[in-house]
């Protein structure tokens, strides 16, 4: 092609990009665009042409560009253009390309002389570009021809605004050599979006057409009409020379004689014509790469720091290797007693914020859903009462008895210690299925080998279930040893000369020990049953204590609410809704009285299970206790009226006795449960993982089967190394331009005040104009969604290009009313 001043960046950008994108990283080096902006007939297709090095465009005399063309370069290895409107379709014959550009804008806007927004999107595949976008704009034009609108002029500076006001866009205002360049509308839209000049290059072109004895010396040595980055003069192929197939090359050949025979521009040839041109855009593409390359260098630093470590232990593995293999084995099963171990202690490297696991959840099993569990089974008062009456009176049978007999005492005694079998399994249960979760989460991490992984679960999951067994077996071995002998003598036991005591006053404060001031927990809680009418669900901050239950404004705790009592109240679950993802529970009084306003219950909700459990913990060592529905034998609910008061005295001795002695158990199931629990099955599999797993494994004798990566790990393994070595070698090719490539300073300002704005002038009396408002172009028009093609991913698709403009703030004249046209 002709463009040679790209070799130099062309084969280390494309290296780069060839080192990123084998491992599916992209280049993001974001190349600017260049835009060709100048009035009808100036000569911006020749100029774009010449910097593309072929003959793609459609040319003639008057508005031939009628939509915006937006190229993008493409490097690869073949040479072929593609249209978005054409899926799948490769023009490799360049004739065609323009032929197909042609046919385009007259499908869209037919034969005319009409113009569309709706731009056309050409990619060109090429090894011998940098991937860049070129945009070629309908010509600026002033009087409405064929079928154009009134407003031709406004509509084509708003469509050419929506490119140049990006800040990455390179400007080539176009200007022939034969017109005046004070009044060029090019340099005016410039200076609009760019009034520094920073990004703005001023093209001369028809040099050769201008009339004898005049030349445009003086503006290409930018000393009359200054341009910041000055101008550069280009000779393009005539219309006729096109006609005639007039080869690119053969035209740059005579564009330098040109320059080098004329007596004006002699002396300045060097900088002068389409390739010094060239060379200055390709200056600017180097400056942008440059100033790009120490965030994207950071970047693929940063990248390659995270792999520095994982890279280093798949370098040193060999799969094939059989001491590498046995040695990782070591390793892994390490590691996995070390993890389970954290886990469980609470040591763990990562510290889940979001909700209990492992040790954590542990501890809340042992200390608050079993003493829940336990509460459960505590006995009615009016079902107790009722059971110790039917025994007693069972056992005097046809007698009238004189004295309390005890045998009533250790059968109510049995029946309840009984009960306890039940939450002590479900407890264990617990345990064990919470053991088991934080087994799959260490084990999780040998993955890499399915083998390992799947036998290693079998083999702990085993032993967490024998563990599970002999637990269980002897927890209930302890509750039958405390069926066998009803120790009547314990210390604590009040025994029946203490029986007429006040025993039920203040239970909770006995048990719990607790002052009635001892705030117990805080947290928020929602109550849910309060109607709309009367403000519906609110979330207030709860205090609660041994004597109350009160609810806060918020967590300052200066505005009270309510306060409720806690005598006579219990617990009762409630059940999840449908469409709520809350959890509730209510509390409510006993002897049917309102617990809030004119509320039977309250209606509590919280975020998570493990706040419903711990409140429900928290409620029971302030002695609110869940409800119990109790039956009597006929199933009426009603409970036998006593009506002897000797029967009455009997059944409150052996009532005060039971409640003495099962006080005794719960506070001994509670404190061995835990404790059994730990040793049997906690440690028991601690010890196991770290100590006999390895020797579990090897007994199965496939420990060289065991360490076969799976594919996933092999093609991970692979992609790790590929990508650290990649990011090295484009760490390197950075270096390398770095040091190969050099940055051109911008020029000074210079004044360009000579430039009028593209707006009316200010009146001539006005001492200081003031600023206008105005407004800015509107969208450019998307192409149809039918019409698109993927883009590719490492690079700016032609979607973002047509579909999502840079909306940067651009001053803009408000245009003139449009003619009336009869």
């Amino acid at each position: 092609m002709g463009n040679r001043g790209m070799e130099d960046l062309i084969p280390l950008v494309n290296r780069l990009q060839d080192a990123l994108s084998s491992v599916g990283q992209s280049c993001s080096l974001h190349l600017p665009q260049i835009a060709v902006v100048g009035g009808q007939s100036a000569g911006k297709s020749s100029v774009l042409e010449n910097f593309v090095g072929r003959d793609f465009l459609p040319r003639g005399s008057g508005i031939v560009t009628r939509r915006p063309l937006i190229l993008q370069l493409l490097s690869a290895n073949t040479e072929y253009g593609e249209f978005l409107h054409c899926k799948g379709k490769k023009f490799a014959d360049f004739d065609e390309i323009r032929q197909e550009i042609e046919a385009e804008t007259c499908r869209l806007i037919g034969s005319n002389k009409g113009i569309s927004a709706v731009p056309i999107n050409l990619r060109i595949y090429s090894p011998h570009v940098l991937n860049l976008t070129l945009v070629d704009l309908p010509g600026i034009t002033k009087v409405p021809v064929g079928d154009q609108p009134p407003d031709i002029e406004y509509q084509i500076r708003d469509m050419i605004m929506q490119f140049i006001c990006r800040e990455n866009c390179l400007i080539l205002a176009v200007t022939p050599a034969n017109t005046d360049l004070a009044n060029s509308d090019a340099l005016k839209l410039a200076k609009d979006v760019d009034p520094q000049g920073q990004r703005t290059i001023g093209v001369i072109t028809k040099l050769d057409l201008m009339d004898r004895g005049t030349d445009a010396r003086e503006i290409l040595e930018n000393r009359l009409l200054p341009l910041r980055r000055g101008y550069v003069g280009v000779v393009n192929r005539s219309q006729k020379d096109i006609d005639g197939k007039k080869d690119i090359k053969v035209a740059l050949l005579a564009e330098k004689k040109f320059f080098l025979s004329h007596p004006a521009y002699k002396h300045m040839d060097e900088r002068m014509g389409t390739p010094y041109l060239q060379r200055i855009l390709n200056q600017q593409l180097t400056n942008h790469i440059r100033d790009t390359l120490p965030a994207f260098q950071s970047s693929l630093q940063s990248e390659l720091l995270a792999l520095n470590k994982e890279a280093e232990l798949y370098r040193q593995y060999s799969p094939d290797d059989p001491v590498r293999r046995t040695k990782t084995l070591l390793q892994l099963v390490q590691h996995l007693a070390v993890d389970f171990e954290k886990l469980i202690e609470g040591l763990g490297d990562e510290v889940n914020i979001v909700n209990l696991s492992a040790g954590a959840r542990i501890n809340q099993i042992f200390h608050e859903r079993f003493p829940y569990e336990l509460s459960k089974i505590e006995s009615d008062d009016r079902r107790i009462r009722r059971e110790i009456n039917y025994a007693i009176r069972n056992i005097h049978g046809v007698r009238t008895g004189l004295f309390t007999p005890d045998m009533a005492f250790e059968a109510i005694v049995k029946k309840q210690i009984s009960k306890l079998k039940g939450p002590c399994v479900k407890f264990i249960d617990m345990v064990c299925q919470e053991l088991k979760t934080t087994v799959h989460q260490c084990i999780n991490k040998l993955s890499s080998f399915p083998k390992l992984r799947d036998e290693t679960e079998r083999i702990v999951t085993t032993e967490i279930q024998e563990q599970e067994s002999k637990c269980r077996d002897q927890v209930l071995l302890l509750i039958d040893i405390q069926l066998a002998y009803i120790n009547t003598k314990h210390e604590d036991f009040i025994g029946f000369t203490n029986t007429q005591q006040a025993h039920n006053q203040s239970h909770k404060k006995v048990v719990a020990g607790m002052a009635g001031n001892q705030v117990i927990r805080k947290g928020w809680l929602t109550i849910s049953n309060i109607s709309i009418m009367k403000g519906g669900s609110k979330e207030y901050w709860f205090t609660l204590t041994a004597e109350s239950l009160s609810w806060f404004k918020d967590d300052e705790e200066k505005e009270k609410k309510y306060m409720l009592p806690l005598d006579n109240l219990k617990l009762r679950d409630v059940e999840k809704g449908f469409m709520s993802s809350k959890f509730a529970f209510a509390i409510f009084n006993t002897e049917l009285r309102n617990v809030y306003k004119d509320y039977k219950c309250l209606e509590l909700t919280c975020n998570s299970q493990e706040e419903l459990d711990s409140w429900k913990a928290s409620l029971l060592r302030a002695g609110v206790y869940p409800e119990n529905i109790t039956v009597d034998v006929q199933g009426n609910g009603a409970l036998e009226i006593l009506s002897d008061p000797q029967m009455e005295r009997q059944v409150e001795t052996i009532r005060n006795l039971v409640d003495s002695y099962m006080n005794i158990m719960y506070k001994t199931i509670k404190d061995l449960m835990p404790k059994t629990i730990m040793h049997l099955m906690v440690n028991s599999v601690k010890e196991f993982i770290s100590s006999e797993l390895l020797a579990q494994l090897y007994t199965l004798g496939e420990c060289s089967a065991l360490m076969d990566e799976s594919p996933e790990q092999q093609q991970h393994r692979e992609e790790v190394l590929c990508k650290h070595t990649a990011l090295k070698e484009a760490l390197a090719i950075i270096g390398e331009i770095s040091t190969s490539t050099c940055t051109t300073p911008l020029p000074p300002p210079v004044d360009s005040s000579w430039i009028q704005p593209s707006g009316p002038a200010p009146p001539k009396n006005s001492v200081s104009a003031k600023p206008m408002n105005r407004r800015h172009a509107p969208s450019v028009p998307r192409v149809p969604t039918h019409t698109r093609l993927s883009a590719s991913p490492s690079t700016n698709g032609l979607q973002q290009l047509a579909g999502h403009p840079n909306q940067a703030s651009v001053p803009r004249r408000q245009p003139p009313a449009v003619p009336n046209v009869k």
